[in-house]
């Protein structure tokens, strides 16, 4: 049990950067279903929160976006420095999974049907490091965003997971 100073406390999000906001939202929004939850914009850079069941926030004023991202948890900040997207000396991000930068694995979403989720993706053209064919464990998947992060896919039954108990 966690001590009573933290009680209340929640995981509220992580942040990777992009290079192309456009591509990136329409990856994590058009393609694995997020919701823009806020973005924020600023004066060199601008800060995308998505997440799900976010549901719509269009009529909602910053503030009470602001309240909303910051009082749940689940949440994926993409933050956009500006003028990447069009600078062609810009080489990318590291994805942490290779050197140098080596350190950050991935992000993961659970699926109610991942082959049903992973043919869809591969219906799209999205690019796999490890399609569920691949490899050992036959029950997960990694898909690569826009930027080359690793984006795992995991079964929501626990009887498909791979980390279940023998």
């Amino acid at each position: 049990m966690p001590p009573a100073e933290t009680q209340g406390y929640k995981f509220n999000h992580t942040m990777i950067r992009v290079k192309d906001p456009k591509a990136s939202l329409k990856f994590y929004c058009d393609i694995l279903g997020m919701d823009l939850i806020h973005e924020q914009p600023m004066t060199d850079f601008t800060l995308y929160f998505l997440g799900y069941g976010g549901g719509s926030t269009d009529s909602a004023s910053v503030e009470e976006k602001r309240a909303l991202r910051l009082n749940r948890e689940g949440i994926l900040e993409l933050t956009h420095n500006h003028g990447t997207e069009s600078d062609p000396s810009f080489q990318g991000y590291a994805s942490g999974n290779s050197d140098p930068g080596r350190g950050f694995g991935h992000i993961a979403i659970s699926v109610p049907n991942i082959q049903e989720c992973c043919a869809r993706l591969e219906g799209l053209g999205v690019p796999f490091k490890k399609r569920l064919t691949d490899g050992r464990m036959k029950n997960i998947a990694f898909c690569l965003d826009p930027d080359g992060y690793w984006v795992e896919i995991v079964p929501q039954s626990l009887a498909e997971h791979p980390n279940k108990p023998e």
